[in-house]
């Protein structure tokens, strides 16, 4: 029985997906639920799992894109699987195999006039259309390195070379043109259209994080200990910042839908990370519920999916904030773009020792500047400052304003 397998629907609002990578080859023998290809739609990479056993046919090309519920491969079930020592029996007739090749072997002599004419040109010969290009260029042939036959040099090498006027020759100068995966083709429709379709204004602020750090330093092995290895990282407290913020400027947690607004009683927040299809957004659900262990697990398991390839399109859809950390590839300073249908995001970055005023005298702290971008549309600036300053107030007072005054308990130590 021929076994037509189609594209399956990886999610409600998605029509087609890319072939990204064939697992196997045509001809190929697979194993029922062996991963056969992976696909890249809009919001993930899935793989393709085969439905039966036997001989496949490849029915698209790798980049081919493909309607769900299109056939992309066939699979011969009633097809016998090959035995492990098949390739055993083209050994015996290998010795038949060996008289051709002493018979071209032995003319070998009468073809050997051949290539002499092909390599009659000296070292450092241009061809005429090599010759034409470095007299226009006024350039010498012997400043030119032939990579042509025998050294010869070809129209390329003319092309690529420049006038040696204190200015470097021989260096590369090739290009390659590839095409972008489907989800990093969605990445950037979606960041377009957040620029040309929302009035986006940016706003900012700095933070101390001398209290978190001295928190994390006196805390963070005990926390370890205690739950299984996981980190206390600077994730967690920015994102019980954020809920609280949230809780105090509802219109930052809230969407355009046409005439009207849309508001949320809940905090999902959008987590950039990096994947290795590009950036994922996976979404930590009813972040304002959750403990700072809580968040620190999910937040661990959805970095894991996205740098395994295994983030779903349920990981990522939603979200109702986003908080991207530019700080980890060394930015001091951006202005993030708003991840869209939402309304704001915080940019966090790196943190750097500099000295700042503290009751009237100098002193050095790490300092991190943090950036909300927001949709003016639906956001005033009253709410994006009076948020932006909640974060930093929350994070420069965490004990109080965090962690109910009891560090440990809220640590869960």
């Amino acid at each position: 029985m021929i076994l037509e397998m189609k594209v399956p629907s990886p999610g409600e609002s998605i029509k087609e997906v890319e072939i990204a990578t064939w697992l196997v080859k045509d001809g190929d023998y697979v194993e029922k639920d062996q991963a056969i290809a992976e696909v890249d739609s809009d919001k993930a990479t899935l793989e393709l799992p085969a439905e039966m056993s036997g001989i496949i046919t490849l029915k698209a090309e790798e980049g081919d894109t493909v309607a769900v519920g299109a056939v992309v491969c066939l699979i011969d079930t009633d097809a016998a699987k090959p035995a492990g020592d098949a390739p055993a029996a083209p050994a015996a007739e290998a010795p038949k195999a060996e008289a051709p090749k002493a018979e071209v072997k032995a003319e070998a002599p009468k073809a050997a006039p051949a290539p002499a004419a092909a390599t009659s040109y000296a070292a450092g010969t241009p061809s005429p259309a090599a010759r034409k290009i470095l007299d226009e260029k006024n350039i010498a042939p012997a400043t030119v390195s032939g990579t042509g036959k025998g050294g010869r040099i070809t129209k390329d090498d003319a092309v690529n070379a420049v006038p040696s006027m204190g200015t470097p020759t021989g260096g590369s100068r090739g290009s390659e043109r590839t095409k972008l995966s489907m989800l990093r083709r969605k990445v950037a429709e979606r960041l377009v259209a957040a620029k040309n379709e929302t009035a986006m204004l940016t706003t900012f602020n700095e933070v101390n994080m001398t209290p978190i750090n001295q928190i994390r330093n006196e805390y963070k092995d005990a926390f370890k200990a205690k739950h299984g290895g996981l980190g206390l990282g600077f994730m967690s407290f920015f994102t019980k910042a954020v809920t609280r913020a949230l809780e105090l400027y509802p219109d930052v947690n809230s969407m355009m839908d046409g005439d009207y607004k849309i508001a949320y009683d809940f905090a999902d927040i959008s987590i950039a990370v990096s994947g290795p299809k590009g950036l994922m957004v996976p979404v930590v659900r009813n972040a304002e519920l959750l403990t700072f262990r809580g968040i620190e697990a999910e937040i661990k398991r959805l970095a894991l999916r996205a740098r395994d390839g295994q983030i779903t399109v349920d990981d990522m859809t939603g979200g109702t904030f986003t908080i991207t950390n530019g700080g980890v590839f060394g930015s001091m300073l951006s202005t993030p773009i708003i991840n869209p249908p939402q309304s704001g995001i915080l940019g966090m970055h790196n943190i750097i020792e500099r000295p700042i005023a503290v009751n009237g005298k100098v002193e050095i702290h790490p300092m991190m500047y943090v950036a909300l971008s927001y949709d003016h549309r639906i956001i005033d600036g009253r709410e994006s400052v009076g948020f932006l300053v909640a974060v930093k107030e929350a994070l420069e007072n965490p004990v109080e304003l965090l962690m109910n005054g009891d560090a440990k308990r809220a640590l869960e130590l």
